[in-house]
């Protein structure tokens, strides 16, 4: 279990916390573009196909039901999961739907992440936010805009969103349901691990069950 503390405010994202766990895979959205083949994908069918279980009164990330569940019960909280891989260039797909909780939280994938406190964070929200953030020393910093912006691409509520995001040399692309929503370059990390992540604001509570999940090369 790897916990690292953020101070966030509503829909802007400054200091994080953490939690390590498991992965997710995702067959590709009707009308996205051509992969250069399969790295890595998980359906979360199989218990013992390495991601973590952990289970705490602060929340769990876990295999349950055939997908793998981030459940966040502490405020200003982002727990996530990694595979424990490495990549360059990918393009990370995921279905990632709310089981409960507050709608203003965060969830999504992850990219060339180095440790608990350095890697590439993709998010979107339950009532329709989105936002890629840079991780650096445990500081979340939002990239190409101060604060999570609205996109109507966004299925808001208890409902699936399909989350791709494209990490390609510096630039950094983020995809909801098909529609590119987001674009930016950086070049702080150019390879590292993948994962997803979840997280609340300024309420417990938190449940998001991911499923489908798979690195393709772009």
């Amino acid at each position: 279990m790897r916990h690292v503390r953020r101070a966030l405010v509503p829909m802007s994202l400054m200091v994080a916390v953490s939690l390590a766990c498991s992965l997710s895979p995702v067959a590709a959205p009707a009308g996205s573009q051509e992969s250069g083949g399969t790295l890595f994908e998980d359906d979360f069918s199989d218990t013992s196909s390495g991601w973590d279980s952990v289970r705490a009164d602060e929340g769990m990330t876990d295999y349950d039901a055939g997908t793998y569940r981030i459940v966040v019960d502490e405020v200003t909280s982002d727990y996530w999961a990694n595979p424990g891989l490495s990549f360059g260039d990918v393009r990370v797909e995921v279905d990632a739907t709310k089981k409960g909780g507050p709608d203003n939280n965060d969830f999504g994938v992850q990219c060339r992440y180095q440790d608990t406190e350095n890697f590439y964070a993709f998010f979107i929200s339950s009532d329709g936010y989105y936002g890629i953030a840079k991780i650096v020393g445990g500081e979340y910093q939002l990239l190409g805009n101060d604060l999570m912006l609205e996109s109507d691409s966004i299925r808001l509520g208890a409902v699936n969103n399909h989350i791709r995001a494209d990490c390609i040399g510096s630039r950094l692309t983020l995809y909801v349901n098909g529609e590119q929503v987001h674009s930016v370059d950086d070049d702080s990390y150019a390879t590292g691990d993948v994962g997803l992540i979840a997280g609340t604001f300024d309420e417990p509570g938190a449940d998001i069950s991911f499923d489908n999940f798979v690195v393709y090369q772009p």
